[in-house]
């Protein structure tokens, strides 16, 4: 399939339903190369909680935005949205095709929507009173004041992630204006074509259990030990990913090891259920396929029709 200079693939779905094996499967057909839009991939020494793709995996496609910070770093989201533009033109100038491949559903919409986002010189200081504030509080005590400062805002960002809805309360405090009035929509750069991917929702659970089980034997508990040896604090923003935050409890003895693997897979059924907050069943921009039977040849044969106008 020869590639098309403006043409971009999304593929998006649930955590656990499959999509980075669908994606480099995909990858090697249309000649393509994959972006990465998981925001727990940007991080360093952060692959077995993540479940991040392997070496291996990576070795076969092109992979981009996964390993580019440090655990300690900060990856707002307009210099996502702005890195990933300028990948999505760099791999058109190679004559490849853009699959831009994850579960977070700010990122993709920022990308469908075209959106404009103020890019700020972080403030320590105010960071890291804003941090300090979030330790004592918790993310829902802190995603709630947001709402009081800017509804708006507070609907579009999931109560559980305090790093957005830290970044949001300090553009606030730092500007002087409601965060969802500084994003503004300039509409779509290229032309998206947006593939998810969708299993039953019992079937997506016991998934997500079963993954959560072998990142255990895989070595999350030294995965995440190992980063706090290295010095990084506990409280950081990206410290707080399902996976590490409740293996942090068990390993600060506040929770056995069996409750914190209960705990993940809890937290992930969750997530699953905010997920389909971004990607519902019911929007017209993206085609929805089925995992079973595997839908790569009817995706591919929807893609052919659609470049050449057919119904």
């Amino acid at each position: 399939m020869l590639p098309d200079n403006n043409r971009v693939i999304l593929i998006v779905g649930p955590t656990a339903v499959g999509k980075t094996g669908f994606a480099i499967k995909m990858a090697k057909r249309v000649g393509g190369e994959i972006i990465s839009a998981d925001s727990r991939y940007l991080y360093r020494g952060m692959d077995i909680g993540t479940a991040k793709p392997t070496p291996e995996e990576r070795s076969t496609i092109p992979h981009h935005m996964i390993n580019v910070a440090d655990p300690d770093e900060t990856w707002s989201l307009s210099a996502y949205i702005k890195k990933t533009l300028d990948l999505i033109d760099e791999i058109h100038n190679r004559r490849n095709t853009p699959l831009v491949v994850g579960g977070t559903g700010q990122y993709i919409r920022a990308l469908t929507e075209g959106w404009r986002i103020p890019e700020m010189v972080p403030d320590e200081a105010l960071r890291k009173v804003l941090i300090e504030l979030g330790d004592q509080i918790g993310s829902v005590e802190l995603h709630r004041k947001l709402s009081i400062l800017d509804s708006d805002a507070a609907n579009f960002i999931d109560g559980t992630n305090i790093r957005r809805t830290l970044r949001a309360l300090e553009v606030i405090f730092t500007t002087g204006k409601r965060f969802s009035e500084l994003r503004v929509k300039d509409g779509p750069v290229h032309d998206y074509w947006i593939i998810g991917l969708t299993i039953p929702r019992s079937e997506l659970f016991e998934r997500a259990d079963k993954r959560v089980d072998q990142m255990f034997l895989d070595g999350l508990v030294a995965e995440v030990q190992q980063l706090l040896d290295l010095g990084y604090d506990p409280m950081l923003p990206s410290m707080s990913a399902i996976g590490y935050k409740e293996v942090i409890l068990y390993l600060q003895g506040e929770i056995t090891l069996e409750a914190a693997r209960q705990l993940i897979k809890k937290n992930t059924h969750q997530y699953i259920r905010r997920q389909a907050n971004w990607f519902k069943p019911t929007d017209s921009n993206i085609h929805w396929y089925q995992m079973d039977p595997y839908p790569l040849e009817m995706v591919l044969s929807d893609l052919e029709r659609e470049k050449k106008g057919l119904p």
